[in-house]
């Protein structure tokens, strides 16, 4: 054990002399495996950083959640192949469905129906435009949570009745009334018609797929909210969550046989509803950026090729150096495999030092960008284990070959050589 680390502790400091003795020669020569641990970690940082934040946003929308709409979520977002005659021609999902599939759908947890539209608010003479508008049924929000940061969530004897009971998000408040506390009891009006503020939602934060985007939004009962939309322009659809514990596919394929029943539709008529199931978004992201990963992968690994070379450069170089030392060494009983041991921890040492450039360069850049765009990346241990262990593989391969020469010398030839 003391000979093993000592054999470390030699290579090390021997790896920190040729860094110190060949300033320039060395960092260029490290200078590939700099970039590469830069390219792959920096990537994985950004990636795992980005996935992470949509996936909770994907996360929002509703776990075993299963979207009732007549379009299809995946199908294609309108390119020149999407048969969008299909899809607009089916009926808009309504709200007298939401009954009959409770009846019909025993894995149904919560159903749940919703419209929105954007238009203009007001409070006395102060105008916002664009904001969303929500109607939704009473079941929403164990589908889909709406936190209230101050005054309290619309009441089932509200909903019941229809009530201009409004909980409107943060933004909203603060712009309407200067503090977002003073909203409660205050009158807006929307659309010709006053509602009542009962609740300000809790911040939420920017959405990077568009969410529920609730900080900009009024939400309101739905018998009320339909008295000012019209149901079939305000992208009606059906929330339904399923049992715990029970997968989404069997709620997708109990729901389909219930839509066809709600429906009336026979065996040979296809489908005229979809089903968006909130874990296919999850996976066909998790694709996605699987891909992204791998061209990660391919960019940097052209650069620790580059940079496997300047190592091998450098021991080389060293080997050639210390061939006087390498002799004196076997001359009084040092074995192969010591001298092996000791350019191969000095290579992986020397790679390590240029890795930890690199993810010093990655925790910066990281650094300035999160400040920059409101967006945290962050660098995961993994990724940083995965650095030092890439960096130790390089420098094992690209020393095996200089350490194997300097295993191999004769001592005598060696001392001679150098003299």
């Amino acid at each position: 054990m003391r000979r093993t680390i000592e054999i470390v502790f030699n290579s090390f400091k021997m790896a920190m002399q040729e860094l110190w003795k060949n300033k320039l020669r060395t960092f260029l020569s490290l200078f590939g495996v700099t970039i590469g641990i830069f390219c792959i970690i920096g990537v994985l940082a950004t990636v795992n950083s980005l996935e992470h934040n949509i996936q909770n946003e994907i996360k929002s929308l509703g776990t075993n959640t299963i979207y009732i709409d007549k379009w299809d979520y995946s199908g294609g977002g309108g390119g020149p192949d999407f048969p969008w005659w299909k899809y607009v021609n089916r009926p808009d999902p309504k709200y007298s469905e939401v009954e009959e599939i409770k009846k019909r759908t025993s894995s149904a947890k919560y159903v749940a129906f919703e419209i929105n539209v954007q238009d203009n608010v007001e409070v006395n003479d102060n105008v916002l435009t664009g904001v969303l508008l929500y109607g939704i049924s009473e079941e929403f929000n164990q589908i889909q949570p709406i936190d209230i940061r101050y005054g309290r969530y619309i009441s089932n004897i509200e909903f019941d009745q229809g009530n201009n009971a409004f909980v409107i998000g943060i933004e909203i408040a603060e712009k309407l009334f200067g503090e977002a506390e003073r909203a409660v009891g205050k009158l807006v009006t929307t659309r010709g018609k006053k509602g009542i503020v009962i609740g300000v939602i809790k911040k939420q934060g920017k959405q990077m797929i568009g969410g529920w985007q609730f900080d900009q939004s009024i939400v309101m009962p739905y018998k009320f909210a339909r008295n000012i939309m019209d149901e079939r322009r305000s992208s009606p659809v059906i929330l339904v969550q399923g049992l715990d514990n029970l997968p989404s596919k069997a709620l997708k394929d109990e729901l389909k046989g219930s839509m066809r029943g709600i429906h009336k539709l026979s065996p040979t008529k296809e489908d005229d509803f979809s089903l968006n199931d909130v874990n296919d978004f999850s996976a066909a992201l998790s694709q996605a950026f699987s891909s992204i990963n791998i061209g990660g992968w391919a960019i940097s690994g052209l650069s620790l090729i580059v940079g496997m070379f300047g190592v091998a450069n450098i021991m080389f170089v060293s080997v050639r150096e210390r061939t006087g030392q390498i002799g004196l060494k076997k001359a009084v009983g040092a074995k192969k495999r010591v001298i092996l041991t000791e350019f191969l921890l000095e290579s992986a040492f020397l790679c390590i030092i240029g890795g930890l450039i690199g993810l010093t360069l990655v925790f910066i850049l990281t650094t300035i960008i999160s400040k920059a765009l409101n967006f945290p990346i962050f660098i995961s241990t993994s990724n940083m284990l995965l650095a030092v262990i890439i960096c130790i593989i390089v420098g094992v391969v690209a020393g095996i070959i200089p350490a194997s020469q300097a295993a191999r010398m004769d001592p005598v030839a060696a001392i001679r050589r150098n003299n």
